[in-house]
This record gives C-alpha cells, sequence and structure tokens, in this order.
C-alpha cells in the first residue's frame, strides 16, 4: 500500500492551495490520517490530523484558522485546504496514515502512531 500526497506548487503569499492524499489500495477512511511537513533545514513538524472514530480535528498553532482537512464524498480521498499562505508555509507536504483511534487526539498529534507515509509534494510561497 502507498499513499500520496499531491496538489503542490508554486503560489503567492496570501493564496491558496487544495492537497490531496490518496492511497493505491485500501480504504482511508478507516484510518487517521496526519499532515506533516518539513521545511528546508528543519525537522517535520505535525500540521493536522482527522480520526477516523471519534470526530477529532487537530490543527498546529501554526496553521489553525488558516488549514483545513476534508474528506471526499466516498471518503477515500483526504484534503488539506491550504488558505492565507506564507512564506513560511513553504515546505515539503506528507500525509501519512494511523490505526483507528490513533495517532489523531484533541491534545494533538502522536507523528510516532502513523506506520504509513506517503511520497510529498512541495508547496513553495514565494512573489
Amino acid at each position: 500500500v502507498q499513499l500520496q500526497a499531491s496538489g503542490g506548487g508554486l503560489v503567492q503569499p496570501g493564496g491558496s492551495l487544495t492537497l490531496s492524499c490518496t492511497a493505491s489500495e485500501g480504504e482511508l477512511r478507516l484510518y487517521a490520517i496526519g499532515w506533516f511537513r518539513r521545511a528546508p533545514g528543519k525537522q517535520r513538524e505535525a500540521v493536522a490530523c482527522m480520526s477516523n472514530t471519534a470526530p477529532i480535528q487537530y490543527y498546529s498553532d501554526h496553521v489553525a484558522g488558516r488549514f483545513t482537512m476534508s474528506r471526499s464524498s466516498d471518503k477515500n480521498t483526504m484534503f488539506l485546504q491550504l488558505n492565507s499562505l506564507k512564506p513560511e508555509d513553504t515546505a515539503v507536504y506528507y500525509c501519512a496514515r494511523a490505526d483507528a483511534g490513533w495517532g489523531c487526539y484533541h491534545s494533538g498529534i502522536k507523528a510516532d502512531d502513523f506506520d504509513l507515509w506517503g511520497q510529498g509534494t512541495l508547496v513553495t510561497v514565494s512573489s
């Protein structure tokens, strides 16, 4: 099984992008999904997650109010809507999967619970 993040690109500050996460097989709706990013020269950072059990969504302080996760109607594609983008949002964005009930909590994201990671998609915010 492979995850694939897509939708990255070059956008001006203040602009928007929509990232997608799909799986080569299986149903994403059965798992918790997280989004992470790694900026040049920095450590990986947890961005957002959505649990498939209790209706939990979590956003890091850096993106809360600007980024939004959602699912497709068939729940097999995850989206991350990026609004009001800033140059500091420039990074490779990854989606990852955790077993149901793991990884995504009201208090935050536990990255170690995510055991399947996709190839990332590059988001560049620049004028």
